[in-house]
């Protein structure tokens, strides 16, 4: 295994126990999560105190960080439960907590004083004298704002000692560092207090008020337009200068995104720091990385505003692009042998289907499978979601537990 100390962080998001599972299996180097409440992303699984200290502990055993999100902006009445929570945390004692509102971020001061403080993305941390002050009250790692370019976060890291974070990968927002208010106007979700209903995202034509159902396309096509949708970030083919711009720890957006796209991504962002590092100068991005990511449910890619690429910033006018990857059927749960594999089903899987193994390490090989018992040793045609079984494949399959298997 490649020594990872010295290395720019890979910080990956687990909105549940069984994703936390996956991002260590897929090589994270820390992991970030949030509690049933104060979070930004409340309608993930997300965690309950008891489970909360499981993965840390859990963590530490693998040697990866663990940091907690509390990064609402909250209102008064809500200070006293917070304060608790705080003092939960403060029991498990995590690598670091995330918060963006400078009330909380006294209060964790306060309570939890020996806990590293992470700036969250929403705080719209975008100048030196920024950092400078979050620095001057203690906050150790500030995830910088996604406006920034490259050459404007190589100047904060150049002058501050501050730790800097970045996105690397995941959906954008349309708004200002997330500041956005759509999603309170039209569905009533806050989605500066974890409940965004993603309106950017939804489909939108123009209608004249005298013509009701005749709907007129927004850009220059039959289908609509996606208005306010932006491009997800995607930087696998700029590794190296998000390392020489100074960043410590490269963050996968998708707490609520499922274990498919976890271990596609993380695998494939682990494969490539790790090439970095060990040939910088032969450094090069794989067909298999782009074909990885290019498989996932994305909404196209682009870099955001790390390049000053105008063109980059552009909505996405086109319908969500479906990944063109094999189909997720189910994970690992034990080799029985070197042709059986007994699986937890979440998508239907049957007898002759061609599939891989994705693991951790080598690249994902085609199998066929070649029978399916269940696990009362009955022989099956098919299996279905929510189901065990043991599948037999044609070819030998080195794999373990939490490896994802697809259906090509």
């Amino acid at each position: 295994m490649n020594d990872r100390r010295n290395k720019i962080e890979l910080l990956a998001p687990a909105g549940s126990f069984e994703k936390f599972e996956i991002a260590i299996h897929y090589g994270a180097d820390a992991i970030y999560l949030a509690g049933k409440e104060f979070s930004l992303r409340n309608f993930s699984e997300n965690f309950t105190i008891q489970e909360m200290d499981d993965a840390v502990k859990l963590a530490r055993r693998q040697g990866v960080k663990v940091y907690v999100a509390c990064n609402i902006y909250p209102r008064t009445v809500e200070e006293s439960a917070i304060c608790t929570y705080l003092e939960q945390i403060g029991e498990i004692r995590p690598d670091a907590v995330i918060i963006a509102d400078p009330g909380i971020l006294m209060s964790a001061k306060q309570l939890i004083a020996d806990i590293p403080i992470h700036l969250s993305t929403q705080a719209n941390t975008t100048s030196r004298q920024s950092v400078l002050f979050w620095a001057s009250q203690g906050v150790k790692r500030i995830n910088s704002a996604r406006e920034l370019s490259l050459e404007e976060i190589k100047t904060l890291a150049d002058n501050s000692s501050m730790e800097i974070e970045a996105f690397v990968h995941g959906a954008m927002c349309i708004s200002y560092s997330g500041r956005c208010l759509l999603s309170s106007f039209m569905a009533r979700r806050d989605g500066n207090r974890g409940m965004c209903a993603h309106p950017c995202r939804w489909k939108y034509s123009v209608v004249e008020e005298l013509r009701p159902g005749h709907y007129m396309p927004l850009s220059e096509d039959d289908r609509g337009s996606y208005i306010f949708n932006s491009r997800d970030l995607c930087m696998i083919d700029h590794i190296p200068e998000m390392i020489h711009a100074g960043i410590c720890s490269l963050k996968i957006e998708g707490r609520m995104k499922g274990i498919n796209y976890l271990a596609a991504v993380v695998k494939t962002y682990r494969q490539a720091i790790d090439s970095y590092y060990a040939s910088p100068d032969a450094y090069a991005v794989t067909d298999e990385w782009r074909k990885e990511l290019s498989g996932i449910n994305q909404r196209g890619y682009c870099t955001g505003f790390y390049l000053n690429d105008p063109d980059e910033s552009l909505p996405n006018y086109e319908k969500d692009k479906p990944g063109n990857n094999p189909q997720f059927v189910g994970k690992v749960i034990k080799a029985v042998d070197e042709n059986h594999i007994f699986i937890e089903v979440r998508n239907k899987i049957q007898t002759g289907d061609i599939v891989n193994v994705l693991n951790a390490r080598g690249p994902a090989l085609k199998n066929r499978v070649n029978g399916i018992q269940s696990e009362n040793k009955e022989y099956l045609t098919a299996a279905q979601p929510n189901s065990r079984a043991t599948i037999e494949t044609e070819l030998r399959v080195e794999c373990e537990a939490n490896d994802i298997i697809r259906k090509i």
